[in-house]
C-alpha cells in the first residue's frame, strides 16, 4: 500500500504500526505470519514495517513473499550496520513517516496471539501511559530440563515498583504513544547497538524525563529459545552486560569521586549473591539466579571500573 495511501487512511483512523527488527532470522516468517492474525476493531488500521539489520537486504524475499501472501500492509525499511539501535531507529522513523500514532515493537524470534496489538492498544489508550509493556514468554524444548522450563528465566516482564512505577522497559513487546512529548527526539544510543542495552537506556530516559510506562499482562508473545542460549554461561554474560548498562545509565561519570561507595555496595551485593549460589547449589534455579545477580553487580562494578563493555551481539 502507498505512504499516501496509508496516511490518508490515518486521518480517519487510529493507525497501529508494528515494528520488527531482523537480522538473517528464517523465524522472521512465523512472526509475521502471526501479525497477520492479529485482531483489532474496525476504527484500527494496522501495518507492519520490517528493518532488516543486514549489509545486504537479505530479507526482502522473504517479506516479499509473505506481503503477497498475507495480503497485510508490511513494509520493508532496509537498516543495514549490524547494530540493532539503527534498525530500531529506522522503526521509529518510518512509523512517523506513515503517519502511525502508535508504535508496537516484537522481535524476530517472538509469535503473538490474535489479540496481542488490542491488549497494548487497549491499555496505552486508557492509562494514558507513555509506553506500555506486555510479557515476553519463553519457549523451551521438549528435552530441556525441567527446572530450566519452570523457572522462567528467560522471561521478561517489567519490574514493578512499590510506588507501581515501572523505571524501565525493553522491546521484544512494547507499544509507544508516538506523540508523547517524553518520546518526540527520542532515539535508540547507536553507541550501544552491538552490546545491548540500548533498550534499557531508552526507557530510562524516557522515564527520567517524565515519561510513564504501563503493563499490560493480557498482552504476551512466545519466544524460542535457542539451545545455545539455555547455558549458564549465555545467562551470566547476559546479566553481566545488563549490569554495565545500569551502571552507565545510573552512575556516568564513573570517574567522580563518589564512585568508590556505588564500587563497594556492587562488590558486597556480588559477594553476597556469590555465597547464596553456594548455599543453593543443589537447587539449579536458585543457584542460577543468584548467579545472575552476581554477575549483574559484577557488571555494575566492571563499569564503575572503567571495563570495556561486553557485546553481546556480535557477528
Amino acid at each position: 500500500m502507498p505512504d499516501t495511501l496509508l496516511q490518508s487512511i490515518a486521518r480517519d483512523k487510529v493507525t497501529v504500526a508494528i515494528g520488527v527488527c531482523t537480522f538473517r532470522r528464517p523465524s522472521l516468517r512465523q512472526t509475521l505470519d502471526s501479525l497477520a492474525q492479529q485482531s483489532l476493531a474496525r476504527d484500527v488500521h494496522c501495518c507492519v514495517i520490517v528493518a532488516d539489520n543486514d549489509d545486504t537486504p537479505s530479507a526482502l524475499p522473504l517479506v516479499e513473499n509473505a506481503k503477497g501472501q498475507s495480503g497485510i500492509a508490511l513494509h520493508y525499511v532496509h537498516a543495514p550496520a549490524r547494530n540493532i539501535s539503527v534498525a530500531r531507529n529506522a522503526l521509529l522513523a518510518k512509523a512517523r513517516l506513515l503517519g502511525a500514532d502508535y508504535l508496537a515493537m516484537i522481535d524476530d524470534d517472538e509469535v503473538a496471539p490474535m489479540g496481542w496489538a488490542r491488549h497494548l492498544l487497549n491499555h496505552i489508550t486508557t492509562s494514558g501511559a507513555d509506553a506500555v509493556l506486555g510479557k515476553v514468554t519463553a519457549v523451551y524444548s521438549a528435552d530441556t530440563a525441567l527446572w530450566m522450563r519452570r523457572s522462567q528465566l528467560h522471561d521478561a516482564t517489567p519490574v514493578i515498583q512499590k510506588d507501581g512505577r515501572i523505571l524501565n522497559g525493553y522491546t521484544g513487546n512494547v507499544m509507544l504513544r508516538l506523540d508523547s512529548p517524553h518520546l518526540v527526539g527520542r532515539h535508540f544510543d547507536i553507541a550501544l547497538g552491538r552490546t545491548g542495552g540500548e533498550d534499557d537506556a531508552f526507557f530510562h530516559g524516557m522515564v527520567r524525563q517524565g515519561g510513564v510506562i504501563g503493563y499490560a499482562p493480557d498482552a504476551i508473545t512466545h519466544e524460542d529459545v535457542p539451545r545455545q542460549r539455555e547455558s549458564l554461561g549465555f545467562l551470566l554474560r547476559r546479566s553481566f552486560r545488563a549490569g554495565q548498562t545500569h551502571g552507565m545509565i545510573t552512575q556516568p561519570d564513573r570517574n567522580h569521586s563518589g564512585t568508590a561507595i556505588p564500587l563497594a555496595k556492587a562488590m558486597g551485593k556480588a559477594t553476597l549473591f556469590l555465597g547464596l549460589g553456594a548455599v543453593h547449589a543443589v537447587w539449579p534455579a536458585r543457584r542460577t539466579r543468584a548467579l545472575m545477580r552476581m554477575s549483574l553487580q559484577l557488571g555494575i562494578c566492571a563499569h564503575l571500573l572503567g571495563r570495556h563493555t561486553l557485546e553481546l551481539y556480535k557477528s
